[in-house]
């Protein structure tokens, strides 16, 4: 009989992944604390209610996993994002003071095609801001998603900047267009069909042929800040909302001097709460799709509140990451095990006393392992090289009968007899 596995989608993670994973957790919370971001945390499971009406009609008609209470009756979800969960909670938690700063790591879950870096069960680390509607918030979102990043191990990535403000501008009010959401969708999918791909799905629309040219021109602007930003406002900038966005990502992009940030008007983002500027970040090696994204959404609070409350955030995707990480070569699962040191009983009747020594290395702050299966000292040595632990602290009846035990640096060949009271010395010496 076959042995059972998860649901496509669904993932195990051996020790291996999870002490990558765990890494990788901890610096992108060293990044976000270093900005002044404070953990929270919400539940996985939220009232239908609170998602419905807040991603657009794909998402809740196809993405979000929801069910009925057979004993309530009441319709649940697990949670698409950590944004919507946010919303909720700064809605709940009114005395909160402003700017709120969070970061919030944790699982979420979307019923879609499981592919390459995407899964139906994956982890997300988001930053948010609430509470301040200035160009600079926006800043300090763009360039902690840079600092994130390079802190993962990664130079080579563009940030990719747009405000939707630009597109209903131009898409709206310039081009005569009252529904632009499926143009929006059109343009969304230029990475995965290209130009010709875009400009086919445009005239499927029935848009004029004018009008698709008009668009295919639109979103061909892309470059550095300093050169898209003043082209847009010469062609656009009668337009009140195109004006506002041109200003307030001239503002926000000064404070960030990376050359890696690019305008790029071919940006939409797909989920329906976003109000001003977005971003994306992409790696230039290998083409998996956006490692980060996110963006001002200044009206999704208020759907719960009743008083719209100004937000941006940032979101980065650690499966794409790590994904993207193995294949450069920037990561690594070498690492089997979080055990710095075992000790290895060479005599049933030296067991008591490693069981001192190895109480004492725990006690002393060293990852510890001691034997359990009453195996050969030969075969507990195996096992421990096996997984790549690296001090292996001997003892055996000759060690009981000093109060000692021998050090074995697996790295350097080096061994060391010490004594009980000197042995965590030693083996943090030896770690390095």
């Amino acid at each position: 009989m076959a042995p059972p596995r998860p649901p496509r989608g669904f993932r195990d993670f051996p020790p291996e992944v999870m002490i990558l994973r765990r890494r990788l957790v901890s610096r992108l919370e060293e990044v976000f604390e270093r900005y002044g971001f404070d953990p929270i945390d919400t539940p996985a499971l939220e009232y239908w209610e609170t998602l419905a009406g807040k991603y657009g009609e794909e998402a809740e008609s196809r993405l979000i996993w929801r069910f009925q209470d057979p004993w309530s009756g009441r319709w649940y979800a697990l949670r698409y994002d950590l944004t919507v969960p946010l919303a909720r909670f700064v809605a709940s938690n009114p005395g909160l003071q402003m700017p709120f700063k969070r970061y919030h790591i944790g699982k979420v879950w979307r019923h879609e095609e499981p592919q390459k870096g995407r899964y139906r069960e994956f982890l997300q680390c988001d930053a948010d801001i609430v509470g301040s509607p200035h160009p600079e918030a926006d800043g300090e979102v763009v360039s902690l998603t840079i600092d994130a990043l390079e802190s993962l191990g990664f130079s080579g990535f563009r940030v990719r900047v747009n405000d939707r403000r630009l597109l209903a501008g131009v898409f709206e009010e310039e081009l005569g267009l009252s529904n632009p959401t499926p143009v929006y969708r059109a343009v969304d999918k230029l990475d995965k069909i290209g130009e010709e791909g875009v400009y086919k799905e445009l005239s499927r629309l029935g848009l004029g042929e004018a009008t698709v040219g008009r668009v295919m021109e639109l979103i061909g602007l892309r470059g550095r800040p300093g050169e898209v930003l003043p082209e847009i406002a010469r062609r656009y900038g009668g337009n009140r909302r195109v004006a506002e966005a041109v200003s307030h990502l001239e503002e926000a992009l000064s404070l960030v001097e990376d050359e890696r940030v690019v305008v790029d008007m071919s940006l939409v983002r797909g989920l329906d709460y976003y109000t001003g500027p977005i971003l994306e970040a992409v790696l230039d090696e290998p083409r998996i799709g956006s490692v980060a994204g996110g963006g001002r959404y200044d009206g999704l609070i208020g759907l719960f509140s009743g008083r719209e409350i100004p937000a941006t955030g940032v979101s980065i995707g650690l499966e794409r990451i790590i994904d993207a990480g193995l294949e450069l070569g920037v990561y690594s699962l070498d690492r089997k095990t979080v055990t710095r040191a075992a000790v290895v009983v060479l005599d049933r009747e030296a067991y008591s006393y490693a069981w001192r020594v190895a109480s004492e290395l725990r006690r002393g702050g060293v990852n510890t392992r001691i034997d359990l299966s009453r195996a050969s000292g030969q075969v507990q040595r195996r096992k421990a090289l096996k997984m790549g632990i690296e001090i292996l602290v001997f003892v055996g009846p000759r060690e009981a009968s000093r109060g000692t035990a021998t050090v074995y640096n697996v790295r350097s060949g080096e061994r060391v007899e010490a004594g009980l009271e000197d042995v965590v010395k030693v083996v943090l010496e030896a770690i390095g």
